[in-house]
């Protein structure tokens, strides 16, 4: 196997790929990058077994063969070589040459035929969409999702497809995020599949061109999305997500609008005398007026007051100030909208006119 390469074409995909590979691995070769050569194109394979990606490069000519390297030392010979640097890479036996104007390389291989294959099912659904309208969905939930909870189905995503509907849904079990938005074209189908936390995050990082459309492709077990050179796959979550539309069938206070970036400072500054592992601060809602406070175990006490529009019944709230301060900076508009169930159990945070994201926080005894 023997390719020449320029380090600016391989070098982005490397990156991708190596974000999915685990530093600790219980099988050496799942360290390395599988590299391929044929038909005048270069193929980078990375997997973790949950997920995989695969970058397609253009070659103008090599000598076909496949090996796998150690991913992060690539990675590292790669980008510490000069910008646009001409690669020479030459497999032989157990090792690899490297070879950059001066500098040389050569690195322990493992044979290609030893490299896991990612097992898929058919996949039988398909949809098209746009990349930044998809990230933007995703970077809008995503952070609710569950880390490493027993109830697995938290540590992921739902995405369900409803026909032309599109809803992302992610929670912790203390908040949970909705965003809903119409999809270009009708599917025809309707579906519920749970995306895997990692997988989730990893494909975020890399759409980072909004203008691209993805095809993405998936059954009840896996998932593959296809944009530019990369092909991306994880296997899904294999749970039902819980039923949350009871939360919307309560009686509510009258919605309580506030100045979004006024809020989100207030808390910053209060939350600091809140108690360390808790986070806790309490919100007084009268007519015309929002005090929020916190304290702690050396009776540290903060306090501010905003004034609001609200007219009604006095309410008393306390929240983790992390939680309310995720959901305001995912707001887009000035104004945020706080709507509290009228039996204490939860509150919505949204933007005025504006149905497509919605914030849900669990309240907390202080």
């Amino acid at each position: 196997m023997k390719f020449i390469i320029n380090r600016e074409d391989i070098l982005p995909a490397l990156q991708q790929i190596v974000s999915v590979i685990e530093k600790r691995q219980t099988m050496p070769i799942l360290s390395n990058v599988l590299i391929v050569a044929e038909d005048n194109y270069l193929f980078l394979t990375g997997t973790d077994l949950e997920i995989q990606i695969v970058a397609k490069i253009s070659l103008v000519n090599e000598i076909t063969g496949a090996i796998t390297v150690p991913a992060r030392k690539f990675l590292d010979i790669c980008r510490l070589l000069p910008a646009n640097a001409e690669i020479k890479f030459e497999s032989q036996n157990d090792k690899v040459k490297i070879v950059s104007n001066r500098s040389r390389f050569s690195l322990n291989c493992l044979p290609a035929d030893n490299y896991p294959e990612f097992s898929e099912s058919i996949l039988d659904n398909i949809i098209y969409i746009n990349a930044g309208k998809f990230k933007k969905a995703l970077d809008k939930t995503l952070f609710c999702m569950a880390n490493q909870d027993v109830r697995y189905y938290l540590n992921g995503l739902l995405l369900n497809i409803s026909n032309s509907k599109l809803k992302l849904v992610a929670s912790d079990g203390h908040r949970l995020s909705i965003y809903e938005d119409v999809l270009s074209e009708a599917t025809g189908f309707e579906s519920r599949i749970i995306f895997p936390r990692k997988g989730v995050q990893e494909l975020s990082k890399l759409l980072d061109d909004p203008e691209l459309e993805l095809k993405i492709e998936y059954s009840n077990n896996n998932i593959k999305v296809h944009f530019k050179n990369i092909v991306f796959s994880a296997k899904l979550v294999d749970s039902k997500y819980p039923d949350f539309s009871k939360i919307f069938q309560q009686d509510f206070f009258a919605p309580v609008q506030i100045p979004r970036l006024s809020i989100k400072e207030a808390l910053t500054r209060v939350s600091i005398l809140s108690h360390e592992k808790l986070k806790g601060v309490t919100l007084d809602i009268s007519s015309g007026s929002l005090k929020i406070s916190s304290h702690n175990l050396e009776h540290d006490e903060a306090e501010e007051e905003i004034s609001i529009d609200y007219v009604g019944s006095s309410i008393s709230i306390a929240f983790n100030a992390q939680y309310l301060l995720d959901a305001f900076s995912n707001l887009d508009s000035d104004f945020a909208m706080l709507t509290i169930a009228s039996n204490l159990t939860s509150c919505f945070i949204d933007e005025p006119n504006e149905p497509t994201y919605k914030f849900i926080v669990m309240p907390m005894r202080l």
